[in-house]
């Protein structure tokens, strides 16, 4: 043995884990001695402790000769003799308690191509996540698994697990010049190994173990590590499904969502208190949906996330279904279920921030490379979280790829973006002082709103029936409306001022209502300026906002049958609707993400009768296309009365565009007096049809209303041939439509 470290800085590179190619080092090489000479295969390992190293052919199984042991740290190399070109071998190394026969990493070829190389290099890879992860391949007829991960500023990568001690000495990675991707075939490691990144910083500094960010799996939290898992697979069974989702999601379809948080829809009390599994929840939650007549659900985040409180927005394995309910393959069966019942899938996606987090994406290589390097562009004061660069050509190239990931492996229906306002305004939420104009001095971050509208171009132009929802909470113009008219180009906003103006209504007590009429008729000067979403979301029910039920005014019977009134008068506007779980049947307390909603309220008869009210208006309004078909559209809406301030009432119509389907009267009454001989003026004569009645006993009303219908009277009113003569129900909503 003899000791060149002095001679061979390479080597000590290598032994001091600094070496930032590990392949013009170790493995096979065909050296020349000097000029001349025959060439000779040297063969080259570091293996820390071993005792001995020897060469195994690995067809014949032959010896070839033991390695020198040219530094006590355990670096090995030598001449195989009579070999001068690269062969398919193994390495027997003796350790103090036993041998074992490995594999050498460093004898495999690259896996990454020229043009996966090129396509990451310019950020235009969109299937990025078949390349960059950990993928379980057989590589030279050899099974490992292919690691690749994005880190253009460190010194040194390794790939570290229980394989190897975490020892970042033992599997240091190969870097692609120019695109910054270091990559390494491991063999003998599959599914179900636990693995991080170790990294040397550009600076000299071995930085903490970071997750993999394209991880197809991850250890459950609070343990952090990521798993060997690849693409998920799936047979799936949801053809039908996906050849008609356009309609499903069309804008002239009904669409009716039933927002879900995962870990708290349902628990299993006798059970220490579990979660529900993925496979649980599609014998549970799909049956539930479907019977209540929801159209599609929307889960909260379910990327992996390290802080239960953040309800996983606040994610760190963007391509990692959240390991708490199962595997990957787990959720896409629950997807499945749901196609097959007919119901879609929407998911929160969150580009807009992510956490701080040592093991994330935070100073990833030892710089500010999925983030901004100065914080009044890349730190959000509200939510103490980091901002994507969305001028990075990587970086956007991660998210979109990410978006099309959810679509292609798991059959996502749609995105609700989340915090889009946060994304679209350099300003946002700072003071004058924290942020940086753009090149044009305004506030509007120019790099979000192209990444935005790259990102709604893909979905859409997959073709393929899946749709983007905004959440977006200002007057930012055209957020539905295509891009090539100027618009962000998503299919849907949520109308969040809707929802704070009528809950604000709501809030009030009926005689304060009068001065606040507007609360409820300004959201339609805006209406059909976006394709919008009427949401009633978690958002609403938390962090002291007390629940829906409970923002009512009045007493207990007042407030049932408010909210009764108002799911009415949502169910009737213009725009798709939006419940969060719970509401549906009016859970008291408010929403806690680590307990059960409390089912046991249903056995109480106003909780029941709220339940069964939302279960007919979602049919109501899925079988009646005056009430659906033309939500984004002004001819689909026509006020009758919206200026009765005295009397707390509303009246409209909503119609099709088909000229063969009735229209539809709506009268609201939201004042606990019943208003006798009202009258409304309508288009047609004959006989009208209560539909349907939020204070009848069925639904725990007082029963006030008129006996199934009234017959049109030749009586001119409102500027219509005819009337109606209306009892309207204290705290009520009326649907009426004319037979025939």
């Amino acid at each position: 043995m003899s000791d060149t470290t002095t001679e061979r800085p390479d080597i000590a590179a290598i032994i001091g884990a600094n070496h930032g190619d590990p392949f013009a080092v170790l493995g096979p090489h065909v050296e020349r001695t000097g000029a001349g000479d025959e060439p000779r295969l040297v063969i080259r390992t570091f293996q820390p402790d071993a005792v001995a190293v020897t060469v195994v052919d690995a067809l014949s199984h032959e010896d070839l000769g033991a390695l020198e042991r040219v530094h006590p740290a355990g670096f090995f190399e030598g001449a195989v003799s009579g070999r001068s070109d690269y062969f398919a071998y193994h390495l027997r190394v003796d350790w103090p308690g036993g041998s074992q026969v490995l594999e050498d990493p460093y004898r495999f070829p690259i896996v990454l191509g020229e043009l996966d190389c090129h396509l990451l290099g310019e950020g235009n890879h969109l299937r990025n996540f078949e390349r960059l992860g950990a993928h379980p391949i057989t590589l030279e007829n050899v099974p490992g698994t292919a690691f690749a991960v994005w880190a253009p500023n460190a010194r040194r990568v390794s790939v570290v697990g229980p394989f190897n001690n975490w020892d970042g000495r033992r599997h240091p990675m190969r870097l692609h010049p120019g695109i910054g991707v270091w990559e390494l075939f491991v063999p003998g490691i599959g599914p179900g190994e636990l693995y991080k990144y170790e990294i040397l910083g550009p600076h000299g500094h071995v930085l903490p173990l970071k997750a993999d960010p394209y991880a197809f799996r991850t250890e459950q939290p609070p343990s952090t590590a990521s798993v060997v898992h690849g693409l998920p697979k799936h047979e799936w069974n949801d053809g039908t499904w996906l050849a008609e989702r356009g309609g499903h999601n069309d804008r002239h379809s009904p669409i009716i969502i039933y927002e879900v948080h995962l870990g708290s829809w349902q628990r299993v009390p006798e059970d220490y208190h579990r979660y529900l599994t993925y496979h649980e929840m599609a014998e549970r939650l799909v049956p539930y949906v479907k019977d209540m007549g929801f159209t599609h659900i929307e889960l909260l985040p379910v990327h992996e996330y390290p802080f239960d409180g953040s309800w996983g927005y606040q994610p760190l394995g963007l391509f990692a279904p959240t390991s708490r309910f199962g595997t990957p393959e787990d959720f896409q069966f629950f997807v499945d279920t749901c196609h097959q019942n007919g119901i879609g899938v929407l998911i929160d996606w969150v580009p807009g921030h992510f956490p701080t987090d040592a093991h994330g994406l935070a100073s990833f290589d030892g710089t500010a490379l999925y983030e901004h390097s100065d914080p009044r562009q890349g730190f959000h004061l509200d939510w103490n979280t980091l901002i994507y660069n969305y001028g990075r050509r990587e970086v956007a190239n991660f998210l979109l790829g990410n978006a099309l990931y959810w679509m292609e492996m798991f059959h996502i229906d749609g995105l609700r973006v989340d915090a889009v306002a946060s994304m679209l305004y350099l300003d946002y939420s700072r003071p004058s002082d924290q942020w940086i104009p753009n090149r044009f001095g305004g506030n509007e971050n120019l790099e979000a709103i192209e990444f935005l509208r790259r990102m709604n171009t893909e979905v859409y132009g997959r073709n393929a029936g899946e749709i983007t929802v905004a959440e977006e909470s200002t007057a930012w113009p055209a957020v539905s409306r295509p891009i090539y008219a100027g618009g962000l180009g998503f299919g849907y906003k949520w109308n969040m001022g809707w929802m704070h103006d009528t809950l604000h209504y709501f809030q009030r007590d009926r005689v304060h209502r009068r001065w606040h009429h507007n609360n409820l008729t300004f959201g339609l000067l805006y209406a059909f300026s976006e394709n919008f979403i009427l949401p009633l979301s978690h958002d609403e029910v938390v962090h002291g906002k007390g629940s829906l039920i409970n923002k009512m005014a009045g007493d207990d019977w007042q407030k049932f049958a408010n909210l009764r009134a108002y799911y009415g008068f949502m169910w009737t506007q213009p725009g798709k609707k939006l419940l969060f779980m719970g509401g549906e049947f009016g859970q008291w307390r408010e929403w806690d993400h680590n307990s059960s909603l409390d089912w046991h309220l249903l056995d109480y008869e106003p909780h029941k009768g709220l339940q069964r009210l939302v279960r007919d208006l979602n049919t109501l309004y899925r079988s009646t296309p005056a009430l659906h078909r033309l939500d984004n559209e002004l001819n689909g809406f026509e006020w009758i009365e919206p200026n009765d301030i005295e009397n707390s009432v509303l009246t409209y119509m909503r119609r099709s565009d088909d000229p063969n389907e009735p229209p539809v009267l709506i009268a609201s009454n939201f004042t606990p007096v019943p208003r006798y001989d009202y009258r409304v003026g309508v288009p047609v004569g004959g006989y009208w049809t209560e539909l349907l009645n939020t204070d009848a006993p069925l639904y725990g009303g007082s029963g006030v209303g008129n006996a199934g219908g009234v017959e049109a009277e030749e009586v001119e009113s409102h500027g219509r041939p005819y009337s109606v003569t209306l009892t309207l129900p204290p705290l009520g909503t009326l649907i009426l439509r004319p037979q025939g």
